[in-house]
């Protein structure tokens, strides 16, 4: 039996730094590795990298602060977290957002939320609910 890699997502970021830190403190995954250029977060079955965006490319564009929403992209990352409420706190800390508890749903034995991260990158918590 072949063993396959580990599934995950790249995201870039202006700011390497703050979004490194945004989905650390939100998602409590375990940061195997980081230098100047990327960070790989680790969560059980599934790899995180928040890369930055090169210098020449990231001087030609400004995120606002609260950020633009980048809401017309193809993907949108589904990431698994302990508590969305919890997760919201955190996120607002940060500059990002977790929509209120009112915008919550139940899917699959999953409470789901979407938010977005201080770069504007439209995201989905999800929590799962024992039963």
């Amino acid at each position: 039996m072949s063993h396959l890699p580990t599934p995950g997502a790249v995201i870039y970021a202006k700011d390497l730094s703050k979004l490194s830190c945004f989905y650390e403190q939100v998602l409590l995954p375990t940061a195997t590795h980081a230098n100047d250029d990327y960070t790989i977060l680790e969560l059980p079955h599934f790899h995180l990298v928040v890369h930055a965006i090169p210098a020449q490319i990231a001087s030609t564009f400004e995120i606002s602060v609260p950020p633009r929403l980048r809401s017309d992209t193809a993907i949108k990352l589904m990431l698994p977290v302990a508590s969305i409420s919890k997760a919201r706190g955190v996120a607002a800390s940060l500059g990002g957002k977790v929509d209120a508890e009112y915008y919550e749903w139940e899917f699959q034995h999953c409470r789901i939320c979407d938010g977005y991260d201080p770069e504007g990158n439209v995201i989905q918590l999800r929590e799962h609910l024992s039963r």
